[in-house]
């Protein structure tokens, strides 16, 4: 009889592998998530027998999650924080958060809920949302072929016509100075932080070439984002080793070829194209990025949506930073 029950169990084990085999079709690939008010990011993978996946929420970073598995119908991934707490005797304690997502299928779109535990140890923040499966990506276009419209000037030099806060509750810390963009995102001595805004083209935009000049100030950092979605960084790293979150790259997910910033307080030339899903960034005359594929949204992006038009905008909450001779050239 116990024999007979353990190879019942044997045997049920083996159907549950298989199912999990059979459904990990439902979730493998690249998935941009909607979240409520922001996007999202989700890739699973299968390699060798196992499943991995990697994940954008919101703001950061795409990091590897701590766990991914697939059981029946369900992908479940996690990932993990610490948490440490100041004790009265002057110790300290750490405890581990972990955040769970799962994942339900419905051909090429998934249902998400996210269970975040507060920091407390008391309840949990639930959210609701969906993903949609992000088609495969064109071959890299043929730059030489493309066809360009009339140039746009985006800042006219004197004032910020054509812009506007993408949150109207935010403060605003940019201006026109001496036929400068200036953001200068500046906090009280004393009294309560201010949170400033982003500000965004009220024009949208879909393929183009966008050119700039751009003059970052010592430790200072911002962003231009490409149809609101995708993050040119614009930081203070002259000298640094190469990264995918420094100077002229596709934040946390292209890294520059080569380091050709200049130091902080010099003014640097950016000169960008996003094409068919494909990015080529030339900074300060050297190619960084050449026709290199995009394979979804970066933290801080507006919306989860790769399909359509979208504003250029620039981070505003970082740091002093001034632009100039901002000009667009549509790719029709």
């Amino acid at each position: 009889m116990l024999s007979r029950l353990i190879l019942s169990l044997f045997l049920s084990l083996i159907v549950v592998s298989a199912n999990a085999q059979d459904n990990i079709s439902a979730f493998e690939g690249k998935w941009t998530l909607h979240l409520p008010g922001g996007a999202g990011w989700l890739e699973v993978t299968q390699d060798q027998g196992f499943v991995d996946a990697s994940l954008l929420w919101y703001g950061g970073s795409v990091l590897p999650v701590s766990s991914v598995n697939v059981t029946g119908d369900v992908l479940t991934v996690t990932r993990t924080q610490t948490v440490n707490r100041d004790l009265e005797d002057g110790s300290t304690r750490s405890h581990i958060l972990t955040n769970t997502l799962t994942f339900l299928p419905d051909g090429d779109r998934l249902t998400g809920t996210a269970y975040f535990p507060s920091r407390s140890g008391m309840g949990t923040r639930v959210i609701e949302f969906e993903a949609e499966r992000i088609p495969e990506l064109p071959p890299a276009p043929d730059l030489s072929q493309a066809t360009y419209g009339e140039p746009v000037e985006l800042f006219n030099g004197k004032d910020l016509t054509g812009w506007s806060l993408i949150n109207d509750q935010q403060a605003n810390g940019f201006k026109a100075e001496d036929g400068m963009l200036v953001n200068d995102p500046v906090q009280p001595e004393n009294g309560e932080h201010v949170s400033y805004g982003n500000l965004r083209t009220n024009a949208t935009f879909e393929d183009f070439r966008l050119t700039l000049d751009v003059n970052v100030p010592e430790g200072s950092n911002s962003g231009v984002y490409l149809r609101g979605i995708y993050e040119i960084q614009v930081a203070d790293t002259y000298g640094r080793d190469l990264d995918s979150h420094h100077m002229g790259a596709l934040y946390s997910r292209i890294k520059p070829s080569s380091s050709a910033e200049k130091p902080a307080g010099e003014w640097q030339s950016m000169d960008i194209t996003l094409y068919q899903r494909h990015l080529t960034v030339i900074l300060n005359g050297t190619t960084i990025i050449d026709n290199e594929p995009v394979l979804g949204v970066t933290g801080g992006a507006m919306t989860a949506n790769e399909a359509s038009p979208g504003p250029i905008y620039l981070q505003g909450d970082h740091g002093r930073v001034l632009y100039r001779n901002l000009v667009l050239t549509p790719i029709m």
